[in-house]
């Protein structure tokens, strides 16, 4: 089949699960939202188990790309600001150009959860953030360990959803409403730099890396 036109197919599906939800995925809307004849996508893909399959699967290829191009760009943050910057730059991502391949991704992991064939399919995109984002802390200079790079990333993945729901209530209780106060704030709960002043008192010497920690 035309790969080209495979490939349109499935970001179309993307545009439609994004738009329309898991029961608004149909092989008629996929086709008028790729501008194809009617019956097209179900030539290409028959069930529709077989059009969230090429979702998922083009999820991940957009997936590896992004991360390619973040990778060639350079090491990673050097510093905490940088990182604070990272950080907050993905987060502006999942409401700007981002927003419908999160929307279809989030989907497509409801869709998981009753789908353990879609689960394998999808795994190797959580699993990725897990490894990078502990390399992107290491880089930053802070004293890592394995739970405390998970719990940065655990909270940043928990954070797409109500940032893609905008609910200014939610968004404000969880200070997702200033990405970048909450990319700070998350750091210093993880790694929390010494408080100057005298009321903060002697930072304590332990070891383990830079602040004590």
């Amino acid at each position: 089949m035309n790969a080209d036109r495979r490939e349109r197919l499935s970001d179309a599906a993307i545009g439609v699960l994004a738009d329309a939800g898991g029961r608004g995925l149909t092989h008629r809307a996929v086709d008028a939202a790729a501008e194809v004849p009617p019956g097209t996508t179900k030539n290409y893909f028959p069930t529709r188990d077989a059009v969230l399959r090429a979702v998922a699967e083009r999820c991940l290829e957009q997936y590896r790309a992004i991360t390619a191009r973040i990778a060639a760009t350079g090491p990673g943050p050097t510093d905490r600001e940088g990182l604070v910057v990272l950080f907050r730059t993905l987060l502006e991502n999942v409401a700007g150009p981002g927003r419908p391949r999160l929307l279809a991704y989030l989907e497509l992991q409801a869709e998981a959860a009753r789908k353990p064939w879609l689960s394998t399919i999808l795994d190797p995109i959580a699993a990725s953030d897990f490894a990078g984002f502990e390399l992107a802390q290491r880089a930053a200079g802070l004293p890592v360990t394995p739970q405390r790079a998970a719990t940065v990333t655990l909270a940043m993945h928990a954070a797409i959803p109500h940032v893609l729901a905008d609910g200014p209530d939610t968004l404000a209780a969880a200070g997702l409403d200033d990405p970048d106060r909450f990319v700070r704030d998350l750091l210093q709960a993880v790694y929390p730099e010494a408080q100057e002043g005298p009321a903060a008192g002697p930072a304590p010497s332990r070891a383990g890396g830079p602040g004590g920690i």
